[in-house]
């Protein structure tokens, strides 16, 4: 809710501050004092038209300033967190200033922000209702809103299976269409990966294949050289007759001899003695391997053949497919997945194309029950609104609340026994909120049914008639001069309904009657004085016998003994209204 509202060089107001709190504030003061400046000054705050001419005469610009009390769950909080404002604080700043050369700027928790993130923030924030500009219910989907939450649950069951069975049908369609679309490519590719998977099974690798060649094909590449290495190798180690003198196994053994003879004098050998036994065992075990190794290596020129055209046919693959055969096979695996995807495409486009049809016809009949819900909430919303009206002295007026289909475009066309119509995950209903103030005259958009006080006072009606509805209440109402053309009994009925609204909201009034401000929780004056011809106002909290005072100028008593008595009396009675129920 609006915890203050700083006003600076905006028309008549020189420099004001309005602290504000919860229940119902009242803005009163002389004609020509200010009042309605408050409510602009708002309004620009809030995202409104800028207007140069609305800057005080002689000042380089006007600035508003107002100080906002946020819920931790509030929707606006992260709005205002996507503008740059800290989303942790309490409180939301917002900030407008209008030059006199007509430059317009915005700041929103103290950070630069386009215009329309004013205006943004203002549909969640505040609800303004002004003689000029009713910016509640200014567009057709408020209108629907407002109807769908009056309706709670029996509204609220039938629209969330519209809106499940919508997106649903959404996501069918999208899968459907992607898939006839795509159809052409889905056989290229189709084509394509089947060659490949020829390619693959033609050589049918095996994992590590090519790594065991590569070994094979070196080893018979080079099989002469292996057995030519191996056998003189050998015969290093014990063939004495190929070479001069003992070969090295027979030295090693009569080293062991002469070791044998002397160790018994020296203890140190015996250690010596041992290793070099265990030297002359694996020499000897050296060159039966190596003599085994030659005896079984052998040219193989057809084996190599072999080997080396199984290594191209797998280089092919590699180089196609994947670095190593482990790659190649990887690709084939998912390749066949991918295959068994496509050529499944048939099937699943005649799965999808069933059930996108079930899916129109569920949201058809959804479609129906909420249209259904929606005329039944509608025709209580209505009659609720015009016994509002007959409390505010609107007896005559007649509410009517039509639910058609809709005509806009934003929505996907879903076609039914009776042609296509345009439907969203809110419905296929167009809901307007129409209104006659007289009996006999045609009703028409509330937005245009009436001007000045009356539509302030529609719309009070309406707000104060949902007030009780459970819906998610705007924090925030602003009227301005909602009592215009009312006077007497029914003047005393509108403060009462402010004060009712009060109950669950913020409302910031704008009045002449007394018989509207002494209903209200906390009461602001706008004063105006004059300085040398130059007028300017500033606004004041009154309570006791200052209010009096302000209420007994507003009957016309002013500060006479009879005018504060009928003051002191009238607030009396209707902080007694206050106490029984509305």
């Amino acid at each position: 809710m609006l915890r203050e509202l700083h006003i600076r060089d905006l028309g008549v107001i020189e420099d004001a501050t309005l602290p504000l709190d919860a229940g119902f504030t009242v803005v009163t003061g002389e004609t020509g004092a200010g009042k309605t400046m408050v409510v602009t000054g708002l309004g620009l705050v809030l995202g409104g038209r800028a207007d140069a001419g609305l800057v005080r005469s002689g000042r380089g610009e006007a600035v508003v300033e107002a100080a906002l009390e946020l819920d931790p769950q509030h929707p606006a909080r992260e709005r205002a967190a996507e503008a740059g404002a800290a989303a942790d604080e309490d409180e939301l700043l917002l900030a407008r200033t209008v030059s006199a050369a007509g430059r317009s700027r915005a700041h929103v928790g103290g950070r630069r922000a386009p215009i329309a993130t004013l205006n943004d923030l203002a549909e969640d924030l505040v609800a303004v209702h002004g003689q000029a500009d009713q910016w509640r219910l200014r567009r057709p989907a408020q209108h629907r809103a407002l109807l769908d939450t009056f309706g709670g649950e029996t509204v609220a069951g039938p629209l969330a299976q519209v809106a499940y069975l919508y997106t649903a049908w959404q996501e069918a369609k999208g899968e459907l269409a992607g898939l006839v679309e795509g159809e052409r490519t889905r056989l290229q590719e189709v084509e394509l990966l089947t060659h490949q998977l020829e390619q693959i099974d033609a050589v049918d690798p095996q994992p590590g294949e090519d790594a065991e060649l590569a070994g094979e094909a070196e080893v018979l590449g080079n099989a002469e050289d292996l057995r030519v290495g191996a056998d003189l190798a050998h015969r290093l180690l014990s063939d004495p007759d190929s070479f001069s003198g003992d070969d090295v196994v027979g030295r090693i053994a009569r080293a062991g001899d002469e070791l044998s003879r002397i160790v018994g004098h020296d203890p140190r050998l015996a250690e010596v003695h041992r290793r070099l036994g265990e030297l002359g065992v694996l020499a000897a075990d050296v060159a039966g391997e190596l003599s085994a190794y030659a005896a079984d290596v052998e040219a193989d020129p057809a084996r190599l053949g072999v080997v080396q055209e199984r290594r191209a046919a797998l280089t092919d693959l590699t180089r196609r497919y994947g670095e190593d055969t482990a790659a190649v096979l990887a690709h084939r695996d998912t390749s066949r997945q991918r295959l068994l995807t496509l050529e499944g495409a048939d099937e699943r486009i005649e799965e999808l194309t069933g059930r996108v049809d079930d899916l129109a016809k569920d949201l058809g009949a959804a479609l129906e029950r909420l249209t259904a819900a929606r005329a039944a909430a509608a025709a209580t919303l209505a009659e609720t609104v015009e016994g509002e009206l007959a409390r505010l002295g609107m007896d005559r007026a007649r509410v009517e609340i039509a639910v058609g289909a809709r005509t806009d475009d934003a929505g996907a066309r879903l076609p039914g026994p009776e042609g296509e119509r345009t439907v969203s995950a809110e419905g296929a209903d167009s809901v307007e909120i129409r209104v006659a103030a007289n009996r006999g005259d045609p009703p028409r958009s509330v937005s245009k049914a009436a001007s000045g006080g009356e539509l302030s006072r529609i719309m009070l009606a309406i707000e104060v008639a949902t007030a009780g509805s459970g819906r998610a209440q705007v924090p925030t109402f602003v009227f301005d001069e909602v009592d215009a053309g009312v006077g007497g009994r029914a003047a005393l009925d509108v403060g009462a309904r402010l004060a009712a609204l009060a109950r669950t909201s913020q409302v910031i009034v704008v009045t002449h009657l007394a018989q509207v401000a002494a209903h209200a929780d906390r009461h602001l004056v706008v004063h105006k004085s004059h300085d040398q011809q130059v007028t300017s106002s500033d606004v004041r909290v009154v309570e006791g016998e200052y209010r009096l005072g302000e209420l007994s100028r507003m009957m016309g008593g002013g500060d006479t003994e009879v005018g504060l008595t009928h003051a002191r009396e009238l607030l009396e009675q209707c902080r007694g209204s206050l106490s029984q129920p509305s």
